[in-house]
């Protein structure tokens, strides 16, 4: 069987052909039913003129103030870095650093490494070091959470309605239209397209114990034989994008449990102790998360309540259960349903990130209430333990390895 034409499905380990899809179509796995590949018609030029599009709505959206508040005939505005900044002065580093990387600095490298990707490809050229750049388009993709943020000015607007009025700035609606523009790319995006432009790169191959069989790379999906990999010395390499080469991540079983018990250790006192206290003339008032969700329902914002409420309390909770579960179905070797378990493990991955709503909000807001005694924000210890198991909660997911679920199963070849 060529190897060209097989791909390895990245969830349950399984070697499979590689069929040829029509415009549009969509291949899947056979035995997980996760999903190989999407056929996306002229990738490249669409993917490029959204890409383009982005960097110049980033500008805008990080350049003029996307909100102001007005309290009593005093006025204050807000960019996206205002947050990050007064966080940082406030002592609250961890929290700023995690702001600055998921807002601003992941998707603004995303869209600039994707543009000068792209513009090479458009021009028919394969620069040495467009391998390397394409993989951290790949890297930075799960971090960027502008959708996110947008979903915390909202629960911004709401808490603060009652306070002062609230007025958009032009900012806000660059940033609507870049969170648009952004997933449109990430839609056009075939990450085929890109890898199958790339050379294979030839160099010293594999040392005497390394053993037969094919291998699999997690970055560009390449199948190739133990032959073919590049040998560095250490390593065993893809001869495409060099991304050193396993079987299966790395002690993942350790690294995740080790990740999962951090975070089972920081979710009690971030549910228990206060995440912000907010001032208002004079007055002080400390809130919790749940505190938060029983603001908005009381308030007749129970859509946005329901949100928070289940982002920043179900979320974390049911996501370290189904770490926890997957981790011992793998320990002990059960055998039940493992396509039900991959579907599991999909949910972590999907929806881990939307739990930093409350921490947005958080920055949103110290950066807008900075009025003194009159009115003023501060984040509390309570956001700083929410924010590392959100943190905490994806690197776990990211760590874990799912064919670890179908290690051991019967592999069926097609």
């Amino acid at each position: 069987m060529n190897r060209d034409a097989l791909t390895e499905c990245l969830e349950c380990g399984l070697l499979q052909r590689n069929p040829a899809l029509p415009p549009g179509g969509t291949a899947v796995c056979v035995r997980c039913g996760n999903v190989l590949h999407r056929d996306r018609p002229d990738s490249i030029n669409r993917t490029l003129a959204l890409t383009i599009a982005g960097i110049v709505l980033f500008v805008i959206a990080n350049a003029f103030p996307f909100l102001a508040f007005e309290m009593r005939g005093q006025e204050t505005q807000t960019t996206l870095m205002t947050g990050v900044m007064d966080l940082w002065r406030g002592g609250n580093v961890f929290i700023a650093a995690v702001v600055f990387f998921t807002s601003v600095l992941a998707p603004g490298l995303q869209l600039v490494l994707l543009l000068v990707v792209l513009v090479p490809l458009m021009l028919e050229r394969v620069p040495p070091w467009l391998p390397r750049l394409f993989r951290w388009v790949r890297t930075l993709t799960p971090w960027g959470m502008m959708d996110v943020f947008m979903v915390g000015i909202l629960v911004s607007v709401v808490k603060l309605s009652e306070m002062a009025t609230m007025v958009p700035g032009a900012a806000l609606f660059a940033f609507g239209a870049l969170i648009l523009v952004l997933a449109g790319a990430q839609s056009a995006l075939d990450p085929d397209q890109v890898w199958s432009r790339v050379p294979l790169a030839r160099g010293p191959s594999k040392p005497p114990c390394a053993g037969d069989g094919h291998l699999a790379c997690d970055v560009c999906e390449l199948v190739m034989s133990r032959e073919s990999a590049l040998w560095d010395g250490r390593h065993l390499r893809c001869p495409r994008c060099t991304d050193v080469l396993h079987a299966r991540k790395p002690r993942s079983l350790q690294h995740t449990w080790a990740l999962v018990m951090a975070a089972i250790a920081f979710y009690i006192p971030a549910n228990l102790l206060p995440i912000m206290t907010v001032t208002s003339l004079g007055q002080s008032q400390s809130d919790t998360i749940l505190s938060g969700v029983i603001f908005l329902f009381e308030h007749g914002m129970w859509p946005l309540a329901v949100i928070v409420f289940i982002a920043s309390i179900f979320v974390p909770m049911l996501k370290l259960l189904i770490l926890l579960s997957l981790l011992l179905s793998v320990q002990l070797g059960w055998r039940w349903s493992p396509r039900e378990r991959t579907r599991l493990y999909r949910i972590t991955e999907a929806i881990g990130r939307w739990s930093m709503v409350d921490i947005y909000v958080v920055t949103i807001l110290v950066a807008l209430v900075r009025l003194g005694n009159l009115a003023s924000v501060q984040a509390e210890a309570g956001a700083v333990y929410f924010c590392a198991v959100v943190m905490l909660t994806m690197l776990a997911a990211m760590s874990f390895d799912p064919r670890l679920i179908w290690d051991g199963l019967e592999r069926k070849h097609v």
